[in-house]
C-alpha cells in the first residue's frame, strides 16, 4: 500500500496517533522532492524512478507547441514517457495486479484496477459528476455505496477532507473487491489550508489531525478487506508546503518588456477548443515573443521560435528580480533534470517564502471572465486563489496575495522536506531519501525489484 500524501511533515506527526501506530515499528526518512516540487512531476518520480527529462512530466501542465495549445491537469497517462510501478510489476509477474486511485495522469494507464475523477462536460458549460474507473462499471457501483465523488470538495473554495474519504472509502470497497498486489493511495487533503492559511495556522492543524482519522478508518478497512493479512504501508509525502508572503507576475513582466501580447474576446464561454475563451483579455500564444506557464514556485517561459536573442532578453530581465531565485537557460535545465522539449526555454525559480502568479492583465476590468472561476484548464497555470471566495461577487477573487502557503522551488533546508514512513522495519535503506527512490522500495518489498 503506497499512499501519496502532499504536505505532509516530520513535525504533524505528533498530531497523528493512527497513523503514529502503524509506523511505530517501521522505517522513518525524509522525503526530498526533486525540483519542480509539485504534484504531477513527484508523482511520476515517484512511480517511475527517473527525472522529467525521462518522464517528460515537467509540470502540472504542458505547452503543446505545435498547436499553441495549454493543458494543465491531463488526465491521461499517456503524457508520461516512462514506465512506472505497476507496469514493472504486471512484466515480471504476470498475475500480479495493481490498483491506482486517484494520483494525477492515471487515466487510461497499465494497472488493472483505476479511479480518477473524470467529470462530464456538458453542452451547456455545466458539469455532471463521474469518475473514469476500471472496470467502467466500478463507478456505478461506488456511486451506489457513496454518493457521487464530491468534486466540490476536492478543489476550490469548498475544499475539504470529504473528497479523502471518499477516495478511502472507495478504495477500500475496491479493495474487498478485488484484492490487488499493489495499491497507490493518493490523499490530498493537506494541500488546502496549508495553502490558504499557512502551513502553521489552526486551519491547517486541524486538517492534519482530520486527515489522521481518514488514515485510521483506511488501515482498519483494509485489514478487514485483506482478512487480516500483513499488509506493508509506505506512506510518502509529495512535498512540504512552506509560508509565503511574496508574490510575482511573470507574464505581466513580460507584457510590460512588449514580449507578450493580449488579444480582446467575447465568445461563447461553452466553446472548449480555446485556452483563452471567454470575455476580457486573453494570452496571444502564437503570436507572443515569449509567455510564462508558473506553476507554484517555478515557471517555465516558452520563446517564440527558440529565438536566442529573446532568450537571453527574458533571461535579463527576471536575473537580479526580487523574489527569483534562479534564471535556468539552455544546458543549466539539465543540472534538474528538466532537460526534455516539453520545458521552456528560460525556467524561473522562486525565493522560497515566494510564488509565482499567473496574471497577465494590467487591469483587473480587463481580466478574463474565468479568472474569476475555478476553471483549472483554462488558466495558464496554476492558480492557488481557487481556494479563496469573494463573498461580495461570489466568485474568486483576484487578489494573489491571499495564498499563504507554496512548494515547488528546490529543497534547500530540512524545513522543505517531506517525510516517508513504513509500517515494516528494513524497507528504508537511508535517513534521506529522494522521491526517485520510492520506486524501487515499493518493487523491493513486492518482491521484483532491482
Amino acid at each position: 500500500m503506497l499512499l501519496s500524501v502532499p504536505g505532509l511533515r516530520e513535525r504533524d506527526l505528533t498530531r497523528m496517533p493512527r497513523l503514529g501506530k502503524l509506523t511505530a515499528a517501521g522505517d522513518s526518512a525524509g522525503l526530498v522532492p526533486s525540483f519542480p516540487a509539485v504534484t504531477c512531476p513527484v508523482q511520476a518520480n515517484m512511480t517511475t524512478g527517473v527525472l522529467p527529462s525521462e518522464h517528460g512530466v515537467v509540470a502540472n501542465g504542458f505547452y503543446w507547441r505545435e498547436r499553441h495549445e495549454i493543458e494543465m491537469w491531463t488526465a491521461w497517462n499517456d503524457c508520461i514517457t516512462a514506465p512506472q510501478i505497476w507496469d514493472t510489476l504486471r512484466e515480471r509477474d504476470a498475475s500480479a495486479t495493481s490498483a491506482v486511485w486517484f494520483p494525477l495522469h492515471s487515466k487510461g494507464c497499465g494497472a488493472a484496477y483505476i479511479c480518477t475523477p473524470a467529470p462530464i462536460h456538458n453542452p451547456d458549460g455545466s458539469e455532471s459528476l463521474w469518475c473514469y474507473t476500471r472496470p467502467e462499471m466500478l463507478y456505478g457501483e461506488l456511486r451506489d455505496a457513496l454518493g457521487h465523488f464530491p468534486l466540490q470538495h476536492f478543489w476550490g473554495p469548498m475544499a475539504n477532507v470529504k473528497s479523502s474519504q471518499w477516495i478511502a472509502q472507495s478504495a477500500v470497497i475496491a479493495a474487498q473487491q478485488q484484492r490487488p498486489n499493489f495499491f497507490y493511495i493518493y490523499l490530498p487533503h493537506l494541500d488546502y489550508a496549508a495553502q490558504k492559511s499557512g502551513p502553521d495556522s489552526a486551519d491547517a492543524e486541524q486538517a492534519v489531525s482530520d486527515l489522521d482519522a481518514v488514515l485510521g478508518q483506511l488501515f482498519d478497512g483494509m485489514s478487514a478487506a485483506y482478512d487480516g493479512a500483513d499488509l506493508q504501508w509506505i506512506i510518502a509525502s509529495e512535498y512540504a508546503i512552506g509560508a509565503v508572503d511574496r508574490v510575482v507576475y511573470p507574464n505581466r513582466v513580460l507584457r510590460e518588456a512588449g514580449l507578450l501580447r493580449v488579444s480582446s474576446e467575447d465568445v461563447d464561454a461553452t466553446n472548449t477548443g480555446h485556452t483563452g475563451q471567454g470575455s476580457g483579455e486573453v494570452l496571444d500564444l502564437a503570436g507572443s515573443d515569449a509567455w510564462a506557464l508558473v506553476d507554484h514556485q517555478f515557471a517555465h517561459v516558452f520563446v517564440r521560435d527558440a529565438d536566442a536573442r529573446i532568450i537571453a532578453r527574458v533571461a535579463q530581465l527576471f536575473a537580479g528580480l526580487e523574489s527569483v531565485a534562479e534564471v535556468l537557460v539552455g544546458d543549466e535545465l539539465a543540472r534538474y533534470g528538466l532537460d526534455h522539449p516539453r520545458s521552456g526555454e528560460v525556467v524561473l525559480v522562486a525565493e522560497p517564502d515566494s510564488w509565482f502568479a499567473y496574471y497577465y492583465w494590467l487591469d483587473d476590468a480587463q481580466a478574463p471572465s474565468f479568472a474569476r472561476t475555478v476553471d483549472i484548464h483554462r488558466k495558464p497555470g496554476y492558480d492557488p486563489v481557487e481556494l479563496h471566495v469573494d463573498m461580495a461577487t461570489r466568485s474568486i477573487p483576484l487578489d494573489a496575495t491571499l495564498v499563504r502557503g507554496s512548494h515547488g522551488a528546490p529543497v534547500t533546508t530540512a524545513a522543505q522536506q517531506g517525510v516517508i514512513l513504513t509500517s515494516h522495519s528494513g524497507t528504508l535503506d537511508n535517513k534521506t531519501i529522494r522521491d526517485v527512490d520510492v520506486h524501487d522500495v515499493v518493487l523491493r518489498r513486492l518482491g521484483v525489484g532491482r
